[in-house]
Formats: structure tokens, sequence, C-alpha cells
């Protein structure tokens, strides 16, 4: 009991002054603006420091450090922790990272440097981490990388480089690489060996500004699983898929100059399982299509101005027989005939196509047929037109499309007459330079809407015929809504009698609106006057008059009315966006804005201290099977090390 001379204390205030020691060592071990309840892991969001926080625990395993506004790194950041595996910098402000910052974590396996302003690598930044497995630097500044900047990461698996300002493919020599991500930067052109990893499974180079990919790209990578080369300029389908049998996931996404789909590019990709060919400017898939995929789990085809006619019967019936999902069904909409003009395509019946029907003469007992561009579905839809008994007229209903006539032409075969501005086997096809035909059926002439396309994401609305329709006319109310798109509420707009023609902007390019136009002040009626039309693509721009009636080419005449109208809906939308966010960091409990760790459902458990519950689990198995653009995170410490197959999720992602 006694401590020493003189001083001596009983044994109970011996014992409270130890706990008093022990507990003032424990609390000094996690830093202040810290969360460590899971004594390896330590959680240091949103601090708002400028430097690392010091005093960790030697033992720390995950140190999480982001959103703090870091502006630089020295060389004791990192000193005293010989242990440490995960480090995330992310969404801080450093700029440059000096020689030998890492070297101290020669156990380092994941470092997330992503959404700070870096603008170089040197040969030295990551001296020292012979261990690395995963390095993002993704969303940052990046212009130059130095060309031996990898070269000791012998051991790196995944490498994300997405969002930066390089101009060309930097030199990687790396034997284990898995998954490479340069996309978004400004990589015009990918030379013929500029991939030196053989072994690379997962490759993105989307957004980069590609025209073309060479033949002779991916000559020493044979075991490519996956290939994003969306959002770019291609004219065509590149040919160099021909030698990628080995791929499992292809996106030809936004590439809005791609107008077919040759057979022959795709015919060796059998072990294709999820394909994305939205937003192209495809106007039919070859049915061809439904042999090639075998293994074909989902394919993604929103966005195209489909012509829903007999060449395209078979996809319909083909999604609908197998386990092909569809993705964005509501978005995959037909784009002609009129008849099927902003249709959702998995909706339409067999005879919605107007797929001519074999048929007998009366006169010599001939069976006549009007043969197809493409052979018939082999499996029918169920309530397909079959022969019938007493012989019908010698034309079957709906053969012609857009008005032509059929009759029996020479060899006796049934043929169409098709009006002027139409050619094709059926009157399908619209002769270029001609106005175009009214997207939907022409209505009485006091009815007509005029409506022209100014650009990708703007269309004139001719509003003077039903100005002189109308005796009195206190306003007009014009509304739009996007029928292509997953929220088909309209907007509904205020105009003045005395406006001749109105242009709506900020509309989605290549998608199907449904314009409406009533007097002001009355409830929605039969006085609407409706229309449907396709916006142009992104890449197109044109101003030729889609459905018909007078182009009067009057200036628009901006009233103050509607000026005053146009900026209370900026001010209302403005206030709600305001609201929802504060809402959303309220909701958060912490007053911070959401990061990407926290909207992928890890942030909360990281807080909670506890990095395998179910409801972790489950964040992450949504994230991983939804598609998110979100980065999904690759660098918790339940995930497995690297095995010896790539079968699991994260080495994908």
């Amino acid at each position: 009991p006694c401590l020493g001379p003189p001083l001596c204390l009983p044994p109970h205030l011996i014992l409270c002054t130890l706990l008093l020691l022990a507990h003032g060592e424990l609390a000094g071990a996690c830093p202040a603006g810290c969360q460590c309840q899971d004594p390896k892991t330590i959680l240091c969001a949103a601090r708002r420091g400028q430097t690392v926080p010091q005093g960790l625990p030697p033992n720390t395993l995950s140190l999480y450090v982001f959103e703090n506004g870091i502006t630089t790194l020295s060389e004791d950041s990192f000193v005293g922790l010989p242990t440490l595996q995960l480090l995330d910098l992310s969404q801080n402000k450093i700029t440059t990272i000096q020689k030998n910052i890492f070297q101290p974590l020669t156990e380092l396996v994941n470092l997330d440097l992503s959404s700070n302003q870096l603008q170089e690598i040197t040969n030295e930044t990551f001296h020292g981490l012979r261990l690395l497995e995963r390095l993002y630097l993704q969303r940052n500044r990046i212009q130059h990388i130095h060309a031996a900047a990898f070269d000791t990461l012998e051991n790196l698996l995944e490498l994300k480089l997405q969002n930066n300002q390089l101009w060309a493919v930097p030199p990687l020599d790396l034997p284990n690489l898995l998954l490479l991500d340069i996309s978004w930067n400004k990589i015009p052109a990918i030379a013929p060996g500029a991939f030196h990893a053989v072994n690379i499974e997962s490759l993105k180079i989307a957004g980069l500004g590609l025209t073309s990919l060479n033949e002779e790209l991916f000559q020493a990578q044979n075991n490519l699983h996956e290939l994003d080369v969306s959002d770019n300029l291609l004219e065509r389908v590149p040919t160099v898929l021909r030698r990628l049998g080995s791929l499992t996931k292809l996106s030809l996404a936004g590439n809005a100059r791609i107008s077919q789909l040759p057979a022959e590019d795709f015919h060796n990709l059998h072990n294709l399982q999820e394909l994305d060919i939205s937003n192209l400017n495809i106007n039919t898939i070859p049915r061809d299509f439904s042999s090639f995929f075998p293994r074909l789990r989902a394919m993604t085809a929103a966005g195209n101005p489909f012509n829903c006619i007999c060449q395209m019967s078979w996809l319909v019936q083909w999604v609908n027989a197998s386990s092909v999902v569809l993705r964005r069904p509501e978005e995959t909409r037909c784009h002609f005939p009129p008849k099927n003009s902003g249709k959702l395509l998995h909706h339409l019946q067999y005879a919605d196509f107007s797929c001519p029907t074999t048929t007998t003469s009366p006169t010599t007992s001939r069976t006549t047929t009007l043969p197809p561009p493409t052979p018939l579905p082999t499996m029918p839809f169920s309530g397909s037109p079959t022969p019938t008994s007493p012989p019908p007229p010698i034309c079957p209903p709906r053969t012609c499309l857009n008005g032509g006539t059929c009759h029996l032409g020479v060899q006796n075969l049934l043929e169409c007459l098709c009006p002027v501005g139409f050619t094709g086997v059926y009157c399908e096809a619209e002769v270029k330079g001609t106005t175009q035909s009214p997207v939907t059926q022409a209505p009485p002439p006091s009815r007509r809407i005029s409506i022209a396309q100014v650009s990708s994401t703007s269309l004139k609305v001719d509003l003077q015929n039903y100005i002189q329709s109308k005796a009195q006319l206190k306003g007009i109310r014009l509304s739009y809504r996007n029928l292509s798109g997953l929220d088909k509420r309209p907007v509904m707009l205020r105009l003045p009698a005395s406006l001749s023609e109105y242009t709506v902007r900020a509309l989605k390019p290549n998608c199907t609106y449904r314009i409406c136009i009533g007097p002001l002040g009355e409830k929605v009626s039969k006085e609407e006057h409706c229309a449907e039309v396709q916006t142009l693509p992104a890449s197109h721009q044109q101003h030729s008059p889609v459905t018909q009636g007078k182009d009067n080419n009057l200036t628009l005449i901006i009233v103050p009315a509607l000026a005053a109208v146009l900026l209370l809906v900026v001010v209302v939308t403005a206030g709600m966006y305001y609201c929802r966010h504060h809402r959303a960091k309220a909701h958060a409990g912490t007053g911070v804005d959401a990061s990407p760790l926290e909207l992928e459902g890890v942030k909360a458990c990281l807080e909670n201290g506890d990095l395998s519950s179910h409801s972790c689990k489950v964040a992450e198995a949504t994230m991983l099977s939804s598609g998110s653009e979100c980065e999904v995170p690759l660098m918790q410490s339940h995930y497995p090390k690297r095995g010896p197959c790539l079968s699991t999720p994260w080495k994908l992602m």
C-alpha cells in the first residue's frame, strides 16, 4: 500500500489512481475529432483539420481521414504506424506529395487519394509501398505521371485514374494488374502496346474522345472480361471485338455516331453476359443477336430511335421468352412508325409490328406472300395472324405503312406503292431531305401542332395556328413530359396569347416528349392539342419540322410576364434543392455533405465500429448488383485478400 516514503496511500485510493491513469491513457490514444470504437479502425471523417491527426495507436490497421481539408503531408505524418494496411485520404485538398511520405507504411495494402487536387505523380510518390494492391487516384487534376511511377508496385491489382487530365496512357508494366480505369481523361487515341498489363480483366476507357480502336490494341490481353468504351465518339462498332471472345461485359453506350450493329462484329462474343447498347443512333437490332449470346443475362438498349416494324418483332419475342433482362425498359421506346411512336417496345404485340401474312389469291388459288427483309420469328407471338377461310382480300390489313397502297404486282407478288417521302418494301423508311412525317395521326386542320427540332435539347412549338383558331384566348397553357424517362410528370408553363411560338429548352437528347397546348384558365379537356416528338441525338443539330404544319420562323417574343414566371420557377427549384439538401444532411446526423462511403452504406457501419454486420453486407451487395455510378469501396478490412481466381466481386468493380 505504500508508494514510497514519505507518501503512503490506502489501497482503494491506489486503485482509483491507477484507473484514472489508464482512462487518461486510453482517451489520449484517440485523436480529437476521431472515433475509435474499434481499436484497430480509426474514423476521422470531416475533422476540418489541415494535417493528418497525430497520436494514433501503433496497432492501427485502418485509418479513414476523408473530407478533412488536409492540404499537405509531411514526412512524419505516418510515422509510428508500422501495421497500417488501409489509408483513406480522399476528398481532401492535397496538391502535392513529397518523397518518402508513405515510406513508413511498409504493410499498406489499400491507398485512396481520390477527389484531391494532385497534378503530378513522380517516380518517388509511392516509394516503399511494395505490398500495395489497390491505388485510387480518380477525380484529381493529374496531368503527368512519371514513366517509373508504378514500377515498384509489383503487387498492384487495381488502379483507378478516371476523371483526371491525362493526355496519354501512363506506362504500366504491372504483371498482376486486374482492373484499370482511365475513363474521362483527354486521351483521343490509344496506340497498340499501350497496355502492358497482360493479365488485366477489367478495362474502362469511357469518355476519352476516341473515334476508333486499333485492331491490334489488345494483342497481349487474352483474359479481358469487362470492356467499357461508352461515351466516346466511335463511328462504328470496333472490329477489335471480334478477337475478344473472353468478354463477359461490354458497354458501347453513348456513342451516338454508331447507327448500325453489324452482325459480324458480335458473332465471337459467346461468353457475353451483359451488353449495353443504349443511347446510340440505331434503328434496329439484327435478329442474329438472339443466337450470338447464349449466356446473356441483361441488355440495355434504351434511348435509341427504334423503327418498330416487322424486322424488330423478334426482339420482343426473344426478351419475353428468354431469361434476358431488358434494363431501363421505360426508356426503350419506338420512334417509328407514327402509330408506334413513343410506345414501350416490350409492350408491343406481334400485330403491332405490321408483319405481312400469307394469303390466297381468289382468282388463281395461288399462295402469294410479301417477302420480309429478314426471316420471320421461329416462335410466333400468341395471337399471331393465321390464314383464314373463306379467302381474305388480296392485301392483308396494315401491310403497307405510312399511307402506302398495297396491290398485286408482277409475278403475282404483293407490292406497296409508297407516297411521296417514303420508300422501302413496306414504305417504312423516310427519304432523306423530305419533311418528316407527323409523329401522331394527322388531326383536323384546327388542331394541328407544328413542332420543329431546334437542337438535341430543345423543340420549337408553333402557336400561331392555335391562336388563330380561338376567338377569345386569355393565355396558353403548354405542358410537356418525357415519355422516355423515369419521371413522366408533366411540366406546366403559362404563356401569353400574343406569343406566336415558344421554344421548350433543357430537354434530354434522343427522348420522346409529349407536348400539349390548351387554353389558360380552363381544365385539361378535349380542347388540348397534343403531339409526340423525338429530340435529336446529342451529336445532331437541325431546324426541320417534325410534324405537319406551317413553319413561320417568327422571332420568339419574351414578354415581362413570361420572364417573371421563369424567374419564379428558378427560385422555387433552388429552394426545393436547398430544403432537400438540408434534410438529407440532418438525416445523416453529421452536419456535412454525404461522402462516397456514406452514400454506399459503409460510413454508418464505420461509425458504429462494425464492418461485418448484416446491414453493411446488404448495402454492399446492393451496390455491387445495382450498377450504380457511385464508387464501391474496395478497401474495407473485411474484404478477402487476393485469391487464385477473380470470381469475387471486389476484383471486378
